[in-house]
């Protein structure tokens, strides 16, 4: 069959008429480049309060964020939150006399559940949680 007879019926069948079909290759607005205000240091530092990797296990994120999985991503639009270890380091340290120690994350939605620490070790301090229960 005629590839003209075949487009005819395709077009019969949708009731496309060539007056109500408008081609254009001309855009009503021009295209506009978007800029990232953030430079490859800032998209690619640990998080926003943390340059480097805190823990020897954490791989830098230059180096966690690549291979295919990450090909034709815009790291800039993924999440950044910030580094835990530093909010951890701004609490004031606290001295408990007991054996067992517990935290319940400070409760409702935004907190964890319960946390039972041994301090049977011979560490005199423990920093683990915001604020410690007993």
């Amino acid at each position: 069959m005629n590839l003209v007879i075949k487009s005819n019926r395709i077009l019969n069948i949708f009731r496309i008429t060539p007056k109500n079909v408008k081609l254009s290759t001309k855009s009503s607005t021009p295209a506009t480049e978007l800029k990232s205000e953030l430079t490859l240091d800032e998209v690619l530092s640990q998080s926003p309060n943390r340059v480097e990797p805190w823990s020897k296990s954490q791989r830098p994120r230059k180096s966690a964020l690549s291979g295919p999985r990450f090909e034709q991503i815009d790291l800039a639009a993924q999440p950044k939150p910030l580094a835990a270890i530093e909010l951890i380091n701004a609490e004031p340290i606290k001295i408990v006399h007991e054996r067992v120690v517990a935290c319940d994350g400070g409760g409702g939605a935004l907190g964890h559940p319960k946390v039972y620490i041994n301090l049977v070790s011979d560490h005199e301090r423990i920093k683990f949680c915001i604020e410690f229960n007993f």
